[in-house]
């Protein structure tokens, strides 16, 4: 099918309201828009850019932790929470008493997230897979009795009411076929379509036809990294396009609606290709800006400590990239030292400016890796 000719789908009668049925997507998909080939040819490159990094890299892993917590706060921002990516480090009691419900929704996509990476080994991305990953989601917080893990079995919709609503997706008899089509359609290999495409086609279809009752946002939109590192696009997950969404949320959702309700695929094709487009080239730019951070700090600040201390402020060092925010405790706990070593060290890296302050107080304090939680920030 040409893109072109493409049709959304139909208005399906319920009792007192319409519920959109979308058409299955798992067939051939033919683009003949130079535009869009130009588009998918740089986002193309820019996400081998990326790939390169994320693989030259010493520790990439450590890096990707944040990535991850980025993407949790952000994708949690879209449904409404508003911990930001410090806080997302920090443990609940260093939170005040009202942010800890926000904090936990985006812990639990934190462990989300990195549950479904390391499922990624042994399962392909399939409806086994995202099933599982969204029981880890909605474990403990707000909607954990809403099916954890499981379809719905009830309409849902995107509005105040049902009567009044924005958005009816298709009646929960149709999900698991939908899905079906959804699953055979990230895998079909009988027919050539570009990942990038396929993809995107996906994210539209899974977000049209909601499958679970709540959390299809933060799931929708963490399908298209897991589908990026299965497909092999991406040798770390180091990609995440919901800071992207979240800053033009607006057009985002207008862009799922344009394509129900007008067709307007290649529309929202163009809008997905240029947020992976400017998302890899961001995130390469904040890994050129991590080499020169830490080659800095390896060149001006680690010679300051003793020939005794550095192998013990080489690993502190080490460590904050993938947990910016600390105390002394986890300092003392994670290079197996004295409180007082530990604590030395810290006040060492505050006074080099590795380390910041934020609580102001003299007992329980925390510190930040703020240069370098800023280049996350700034993405």
């Amino acid at each position: 099918m040409n893109i072109v000719d493409f049709q959304a789908g139909r208005y399906e009668q319920r009792y007192q309201y319409q519920a959109f049925l979308p058409e299955p997507i798992c067939h051939e998909w033919l683009i003949a828009d130079p535009e869009l080939t130009d588009l998918l040819g740089r986002a193309d490159r820019a996400l081998g850019e990326l790939n390169a990094f994320s693989q030259l890299i010493p520790d990439v892993d450590f890096f990707i932790r944040t990535y991850v917590a980025k993407e949790a706060t952000q994708s949690s921002r879209i449904e409404g929470t508003q911990t930001n990516i410090e806080d997302a480090f920090k443990a609940a009691d260093d939170l005040n008493p009202e942010a800890r419900d926000d904090w936990s929704e985006v812990q639990n996509y934190i462990r989300a997230v990195n549950y479904a990476i390391a499922t990624l080994e042994s399962l392909p991305l399939s409806i086994r897979l995202l099933r599982q990953t969204h029981a880890q989601l909605m474990l403990g917080v707000r909607g954990e009795q809403k099916l954890p893990g499981e379809f719905r079995s009830s309409q849902n919709w995107i509005g105040v009411s049902l009567k009044n609503a924005v958005f009816v997706p298709p009646h929960h008899e149709h999900v698991p076929d939908l899905m079906g089509d959804l699953e055979k359609f990230l895998h079909a290999d009988q027919f050539f379509v570009h990942p990038l495409v396929r993809i995107a086609i996906a994210h539209y279809q899974f977000e049209t036809i909601h499958p679970f009752l709540d959390g299809n946002g933060r799931l929708g939109r963490l399908m298209i990294s897991l589908y990026l590192a299965a497909e092999g696009l991406m040798h770390k997950p180091a990609l995440y396009l919901s800071d992207y969404f979240e800053r033009n949320k607006t057009a985002y959702v207008d862009h799922l609606m344009a394509v129900r309700q007008g067709n307007k695929l290649r529309e929202w094709l163009v809008f997905f290709l240029f947020g992976i487009e400017e998302t890899a080239r961001a995130s390469a730019s904040v890994f050129r800006a991590i080499i020169e951070l830490k080659q800095r700090i390896e060149r001006d600040v680690l010679p300051r400590f003793s020939t005794r201390r550095q192998d013990k402020a080489h690993e502190l060092i080490r460590q904050l990239y993938a947990q910016p925010v600390v105390d002394v405790k986890w300092a003392t706990e994670t290079l197996g030292t004295a409180t007082n070593t530990a604590a030395a060290l810290i006040t060492d890296l505050v006074q080099a400016g590795v380390l910041l302050e934020i609580t102001g107080q003299n007992r329980n304090r925390l510190f930040v890796f703020d240069e370098y939680l800023r280049l996350f920030r700034t993405t």
